[in-house]
């Protein structure tokens, strides 16, 4: 009976450049050439969403990796140097940023270490869940939070925060590129001092140590060498405690800053165009009028005289129109409402909830014999808080225009309305033909501050009117205000100016009369992005290098063959924090597993711990008794759990129609002998690939946890040992197969799954979701042969 229960097979239309299960759930994300992130469920495989490539995050995916509770998927992108946070939920964008390097492989790991005053910290209450409102939902009414938000509920952004156990999201790149991200959203180290193209990383759990795999290529026609190095990175195991609680803050700033570049983008959506209407009407007016008088002299003649020049009457009447103003008047005054109800609710809840972590971490700032080590710089922070505050004046600022634009405007609006009234002889109703001496001059002032014109303005807008203020604000532009608020008369502006010692006093927040909200917020992200960059370089420096040692250089051949998953692999034993790395060395046709051990903790070292596995010939004697002296070379191998690893292996002597081979390989049967392991003593001056003959080699024969995969040119695979399933990917990088590992394949269960698959696949004749009795059809053609994928049904992700 053959191990392993296959549950699902594909032919995909794109070619597989990634693949990683999800810690938590029976999903498999995937990347493809086309730079396409698609999510499946282990179910014949059905496709849950497929997030397509675009400008604005990248087009070419490099990196797969989970948050360790499945609920966010991170993936990197070389060709916009980005890294995308996703929503398992939806295929959308939750929260981005750039690198300074194209990245190659990523690790996102969960600390397992326990200590008193963690799980005190894990345990307790958020305080500021107590002291500060809970921010209101961003609406959904908007495209821009519509793509992100559900109907349901829309505090998704909250996500981002996670569980309060630390995890980090370990990025490596070109050129020796190493950062780790403390909860995937803010930067905690910038490693240094390590050479090369970064192929593999793995963080440990306690955090004493981080393993690196680069790729050192001299030049183009040079092979490259594979090195391994072994980082100590004690500081953030020893500051622990301090390390969580200040990754807490800063991944609580980060997801207030990106609600607030939300919210800023829902005020934006909320501004209409329409606004703009009259300021170009009014610009025309001006271009093709033949009076000399001036549009504020034409405005306040009617106002007066109640008498229009031709021309006005013409560009009130035919231009804008009865109908057109009051629809006009009702769009600013929908629009105007929606911007002020995002910034009392959304923007000031947010800015408050920034200032008061800021604050918090500026206390830990203080507090210089926990914190100083880590780099927290209190001066930097106090920065920080002034830029928030500069950003809430700014932002009270705008609610003052609007109420004053809200205010003028429905004054305007009414007056105007009634005056076009008459010019077109309709009634007009008697609450509306009232207007007191008051309301006239009103009306006057506003024609006289937004009716006159200015020239300049034509050579920088296109137009010589700004009517309309508040859109200014909402503009991503460098540019100063076209009409900055009027200071004059302002008695607080007076006392400031005469103050000196006052206007220097660091208990006022600066103020930028010039400048947009937009350009505000940017500089405050900017100095809050500073002053939380010194603890990434502290804690980087500390970082040294513990361990080197240079593997094997790889064959120029390799590059023949699409590279999935190149081995070498790391992995972590959480148990004993031991540091697992495998590779292969092709010797004489026959490329064995070697399996380095190495102790997270850097003081100490699993002495010599290397050793070599061949796969012996009972393996193919069970499949074909006359090649009884053939052994087995591995194309792929990955940790499985921490006490087996998942091959796929090939017959070492090229023949047609040799067969492909899935198999677990115990650890406990290749750590048999330890005195025997540390007769090999390695010369550190020679690569590992030259002193192979040295190494001790264990020749595993497997009985019966393996499975032949028929009609597949297997090569790569991908495993989930919490979620006992495998992905299988053929060397064309198209065909998968996907296994439960811990079944055995039972026919009669095939024989029902078959049933379940063609009533499913019914009205679909060109998917290929067939079982594994039904795949000879199929698959005994190449898998180049296989017809492409039929759009799939996206089904929704369940519980």
């Amino acid at each position: 009976m053959p191990a392993f229960r296959q549950v699902g097979e594909k032919q995909l239309p794109q070619e597989v450049v990634f693949m990683a299960w999800s810690p938590k759930r029976d999903l498999i994300a995937l990347a493809n050439r086309a730079g396409e992130v698609l999510l499946h469920r282990l179910a014949n495989f059905q496709r849950v969403w497929s997030l397509p490539p675009n400008e604005n995050t990248g087009k070419e995916v490099t990196a797969l990796a989970w948050r360790p509770d499945g609920k966010i998927l991170a993936f990197g992108l070389t060709d916009t140097k980005r890294i995308i946070l996703c929503d398992v939920e939806k295929p959308e964008s939750l929260h981005s940023f750039s690198v300074d390097s194209s990245i190659t492989y990523m690790h996102w790991m969960e600390v397992t270490e326990e200590s008193s005053v963690l799980t005190s910290f894990y345990n307790a209450e958020d305080e500021s869940n107590l002291l500060l409102p809970k921010l209101p939902a961003l609406p959904k009414n908007y495209s821009t939070t519509a793509k992100i938000f559900s109907e349901e509920k829309s505090d998704e952004i909250m996500k981002l925060l996670g569980d309060v156990r630390l995890n980090a999201l370990v990025l490596g790149g070109s050129s020796g590129f190493i950062e780790i991200y403390a909860y995937g959203m803010f930067k905690i180290a910038t490693v240094t001092g390590v050479a090369g193209s970064c192929r593999g990383l793995c963080l440990s759990s306690d955090l004493k140590s981080l393993s690196v795999i680069t790729e050192i290529q001299d030049s183009s026609d040079s092979e490259a060498e594979i090195t391994y190095f072994q980082l100590d990175t004690s500081l953030l195991s020893s500051y622990l405690p301090e390390v969580t609680r200040m990754a807490r803050k800063f991944t609580h700033i980060s997801t207030l800053l990106q609600y607030i570049k939300l919210s800023l983008t829902c005020m934006c959506e909320a501004w209409e165009e329409i606004l703009m209407q009259m300021d170009s009407r009014l610009t025309k007016f001006v271009q093709e009028k033949n009076t000399t008088t001036s549009v504020q002299d034409e405005f306040m003649q009617l106002l007066l005289w109640g008498k229009a020049s031709l021309e006005l009457q013409a560009l009130l009447m035919n231009q804008l129109t009865v109908k057109g103003l009051k629809k006009l008047g009702q769009s600013i005054e929908s629009s105007y409402s929606s911007i002020q109800k995002l910034v009392i609710s959304h923007l000031q809840s947010g800015s408050e909830a920034l200032l008061y972590h800021l604050s918090e971490l500026k206390g830990m700032a203080l507090w210089k014999q926990k914190y100083e080590s880590l780099g927290l710089d209190a001066s930097g922070i106090e920065e920080a808080i002034t830029a928030v505050g500069s950003f809430i004046l700014k932002a009270n600022e705008l609610l003052q225009v609007i109420d004053s634009s809200m205010k003028n405007f429905k004054a305007f609006f009414r007056w105007l309305y009634v005056a076009m009234l008459r010019m077109s002889e309709d009634h007009v109703l008697p609450e509306l033909n009232k207007m007191t001496q008051k309301d006239i001059t009103f009306v006057a002032d506003f024609l006289t501050e937004h009716f006159n014109e200015a020239p300049e303005l034509y050579n920088r807008k296109g137009k010589y009117f700004n009517v309309e203020r508040v859109g200014q604000y909402l503009k991503d532009e460098d540019d100063d205000l076209v009409s900055p608020p009027n200071t004059e008369g302002n008695q607080w502006f007076n006392f400031l100016k005469n103050s000196t010692h006052l206007k220097e006093s660091p208990l006022l927040f600066p103020y930028y009369p010039e400048k947009s909200l937009h350009f505000v917020k940017k500089q405050m992200e900017g100095v809050i992005d500073q002053c939380l960059q010194k603890p990434a370089d502290v804690i980087g420096k500390s970082v040294r290098q513990a361990f080197c040692m240079s593997l094997y250089k790889t064959s120029q051949s390799e590059d023949s063959t699409p590279q999935l998953f190149k081995l070498p692999f790391l992995w972590n034993d959480k148990a004993s924090n031991i540091h697992y790395v495998l590779f292969t060395i092709l010797e004489s046709s026959i490329s064995k597993i070697y399996i380095l051990r190495r102790h997270t903790d850097t003081s100490r070292s699993v002495s010599n711990g290397i050793l070599a596995v061949e796969f012996g010939n009972l393996l193919n004697n069970s499949i074909n008794e006359s090649s009884d002296s053939r052994c087995y070379s591995c194309l792929d191998a990955h940790f499985y759990d921490d006490e087996t690893v998942t091959v796929v292996l090939k017959e070492s002597v090229e023949q047609e129609g040799k067969e492909r081979i899935l198999a677990q390989l115990p650890l406990s049967s290749v750590y048999t002998d330890e005195d025997q392991e540390g007769e090999f003593i390695w010369d550190s001056t020679k690569r590992l690939e030259e002193q192979s003959g040295e190494i001790p080699t264990r020749t595993i024969f497997l009985e019966n946890q393996w499975r032949v995969l028929e009609n597949m040119k297997a090569q790569y695979v991908a495993v989930n040992g919490i979620r006992k399933v495998s992905c299988v990917l053929s060397s064309n990088l198209r065909h998968v197969r996907v296994f439960e590992m811990d079944v055995e394949d039972d026919g009669e269960v095939e024989e029902e799954e078959e049933e379940e698959i063609t009533q499913t696949a019914a009205g679909e004749p060109e998917e290929l979701n067939q079982s594994a009795d039904n795949q000879e059809s199929v698959c005994g053609a190449s898998a180049e042969e296989l017809p492409d994928e039929a759009e799939e049904h996206e089904t929704s992700l369940g519980p």
